[in-house]
């Protein structure tokens, strides 16, 4: 079962509104006592429904959950969809030059900021939610992925596990370095990270990158699962045909 509400980030975009979703699990409907962990996505708009995605192709992740009976809420909301690079501001911790998109304004504190002190506490109240930090985890693609890793590292202290799928690393990559040997991290800190084999390419030397970054993590103790996708590419059918993959990760032991 999906709920689908209006909101309003003012931080980020005053009173224009923007969709969020839900996900309930529907063991809710037999055990209405039941309280599950919660997992919180980004580009909330690409997660459930063709018609509301961007390309015309979600990630059919209802579906997943539905038949895998998967004793899950996830919580998300679209993303800023203006053309003066809205989504790249929001979705990365870090001010960058963007090829093809110039300078961009990295606002995703401000993101993170309203997620774990206005979302999440909304989350909560309103839905049948385990609260604390060791059933709350958080996962998206592309800078969706950035800001997931980001969330794991920034605020560790709300999130335990993350899925960071085709993460955009090539964002201030000096500066992604640095964060990670400053993060507070607590000792089970888990992250899914992955990247399609079709997409290294798509910026140089990313398979290098890939391995600094997971060096970096494992050194500092996170529980990591790193892969290539055989013939994974930067689209929502290949984040699909992942979701058994990330799924397993952040659930894992948690069953």
């Amino acid at each position: 079962m999906i709920e689908r509400w209006n909101l309003t980030i003012p931080e980020l975009t005053g009173n224009k509104l923007r969709r969020a979703y839900v996900y309930l699990p529907n063991s809710l409907k037999s055990n209405p006592y039941s309280r599950f962990p919660v997992l919180y996505m980004f580009d909330g708009h690409n997660l459930f429904f063709d018609q509301d995605a961007t390309y015309g192709k979600s990630w059919n992740l209802s579906s997943y959950l539905d038949a895998a009976q998967t004793p899950l809420i996830v919580a998300a909301v679209e993303c800023n969809h203006s053309p003066d690079n809205g989504r790249l501001s929001e979705y990365s911790p870090f001010s960058f030059q963007a090829p093809n998109s110039g300078w961009v304004t990295g606002r995703g504190r401000t993101t993170m900021d309203w997620m774990v002190h206005t979302f999440k506490p909304y989350i909560d109240q309103a839905f049948p939610t385990l609260p604390g930090r060791e059933n709350t985890w958080i996962a998206g693609s592309s800078m969706g992925g950035l800001m997931s890793l980001y969330a794991l590292l920034e605020y560790n202290w709300a999130f335990s596990r993350a899925a960071a799928l085709s993460p955009s690393l090539w964002v201030a990559p000096h500066r992604l370095e640095q964060l990670i040997t400053d993060a507070h991290l607590q000792s089970n800190s888990t992250l899914y990270m992955d990247y399609g084999s079709l997409e290294l390419g798509n910026h140089p030397n990313m398979a290098r990158y890939l391995g600094r970054i997971a060096q970096l993590l494992m050194e500092r103790g996170v529980l990591l699962n790193c892969r290539i996708v055989p013939d994974g590419d930067h689209n929502e059918a290949s984040w699909e045909r992942q979701i058994p993959f990330f799924m397993g990760t952040l659930l894992y032991g948690r069953l």
